[in-house]
């Protein structure tokens, strides 16, 4: 579909604008005054507007002139942008990159690689979105992310996924400290627990089947969205229900939640970083080396017992 207005055409009305004069534009863009004044004139002519008034002494932009202007800056700053962009990617950099994390794991895990790659100088938009339980393989899977921070090994999915593990999260059954199953004694049976509601974080997984570990039979449920609502909800005695150790040092040290023992303990899981095999963006190799090798995400995940 054929347009009058063009980038060209853009550039020449953005530099008489700035420069204050035909002759000024002439000077910046390197042309004579004539293809100047050629260029302006046949995008009136195209448009059939007037976008200098000529009546005075000096050409002042009309209403229309204004407008056109002002949005077409947009435009020329969009057609700068796609430029650099294309000449990125042609680098082997992406334009994004979707960082998807386990709930399990506090969202500020990853404050300290995005400050370092920030430093790197290379405009990558960088998104983090938190997904639950089966949620970060099936993002994962789905391309709604382009890597993943805390996989689990139970809800992968088949796939050419590369992995590297990234240490082990610990469980621990816990309540509020005014919770009626803070004074049982000895280690929780079933029938006591299946009396309160248990808070459940709901997996975010779109296609791949849903986690539901740690619930009873006929047991009533609050759901949240995730496991920081989760530890709020126990906190404030909402609900029970089995917590990553590593999220409620400071509830267990400040003595909002105790934790209690079971009958059946949970297992700890094994929790890695995964992307696709295929997969070889610069800033995703970059982030991926980086939280391979960083130790904190490791250190965090050390399950010290209060």
């Amino acid at each position: 579909m054929h347009t009058a207005i063009t980038i060209d055409a853009l550039k020449v009305l953005d530099a008489i604008d700035r420069k204050g004069s035909f002759a000024g534009a002439a000077g910046e863009l390197f042309r004579v005054p004539s293809a100047i004044s050629y260029t302006i004139q046949k995008l009136e002519e195209d448009l059939s507007v007037s976008i200098f008034d000529r009546t005075g002494h000096k050409a002042v932009l009309t209403p229309a002139g204004r407008y056109l202007l002002d949005e077409g800056r947009s435009l020329l700053e969009a057609a700068e942008n796609l430029a650099h962009t294309t000449r990125q990617v042609a680098q082997g950099w992406e334009t994004r990159l979707r960082i998807g994390f386990n709930s399990l794991l506090p969202g500020d895990c990853l404050f300290k690689a995005i400050e370092e790659f920030y430093q790197l100088g290379v405009p990558v938009d960088v998104q983090i979105i938190e997904e639950v339980f089966a949620g970060a393989w099936d993002a994962l899977q789905s391309r709604r992310v382009d890597m993943v921070v805390g996989a689990d090994e139970l809800s992968k999915p088949a796939g050419a996924f590369a992995t590297k593990a990234l240490g082990e999260v610990s469980f621990v059954f816990a309540v509020a400290a005014n919770h009626p199953l803070a004074d049982v004694t000895g280690p929780l049976t079933e029938a006591d627990i299946a009396q309160f509601p248990a808070a459940v974080a709901a997996d975010t997984s779109r296609a791949l089947p849903a986690g539901h570990a740690g619930i009873f039979h006929q047991q009533r449920t609050l759901t949240v969205s995730n496991v920081d609502q989760k530890i709020a909800a126990q906190e404030a005695g909402l609900g029970v229900g089995w917590l990553p150790l590593s999220r409620i040092r400071e509830q267990l040290e400040q003595g909002t939640l105790i934790t209690k023992e079971i009958h059946d303990p949970r297992p700890p899981i094994r929790i890695h970083l995964a992307r696709h095999s295929e997969d070889q963006g610069k800033a995703l190799m970059w982030f991926w080396r980086r939280l391979s090798e960083d130790q904190s995400i490791r250190n965090w995940l050390q399950p010290e017992r209060i």
